[in-house]
């Protein structure tokens, strides 16, 4: 068995994931982990799956002929000997453009790894403009002082509250 990693878009419409699963399923694989998303009429998502290295080609191969999706595939290669701890960063504050660059070069500038990053924007009818509210987990070094994130990302903008904890 051999994981690999597959990057989903297409526009949106029933049994996408179901043709997907089906196939890995006829393959003798099995879905280890998937993350999938609805946006502006398409459908995008992640999908990770352990499959017999003699099926890697014939399931690139189906994913290449696939109707409905644009698929890529990688294989997964895990690095066992990095060592870091997992963080959880909820953001919300004024929308603004550039915000999403100003998080994460903050990220970057500290060499934070980001695992996982969902960003919204809602109305605020109560302030007149749209409000932007993100949500990431990240890795960070062993022995980081969470302090020194919390406040640089809280620099961003006078309007941000971020929180971060520790997972």
């Amino acid at each position: 068995m051999k994981p690999i990693i597959l990057t989903l878009i297409g526009k949106d419409k029933p049994g996408l994931v179901e043709s997907l699963a089906q196939k890995v399923y006829s393959l003798g694989g099995n879905w280890l982990s998937s993350n999938f998303s609805y946006m502006a009429g398409h459908f995008a998502g992640f999908v990770e799956v352990d499959i017999p290295e003699d099926n890697h080609q014939i399931l690139i191969d189906y994913l290449h002929k696939h109707p409905h999706l644009t698929i890529h595939s990688v294989s997964a290669d895990v690095d066992a000997n990095q060592k870091s701890d997992i963080v959880e960063i909820d953001i919300m504050g004024n929308d603004k453009p550039g915000i999403v660059q100003e998080l994460t070069s903050t990220l970057s500038r500290f060499n934070i790894n980001i695992v996982k990053f969902e960003s919204s924007c809602q109305s605020a009818p109560n302030w007149g403009s749209l409000l932007f509210k993100a949500h990431a987990i990240v890795a960070i070094p062993e022995g980081f002082h969470l302090d020194e994130l919390s406040d640089a990302l809280e620099n961003i903008a006078n309007d941000l509250v971020v929180d971060v904890d520790l997972r």
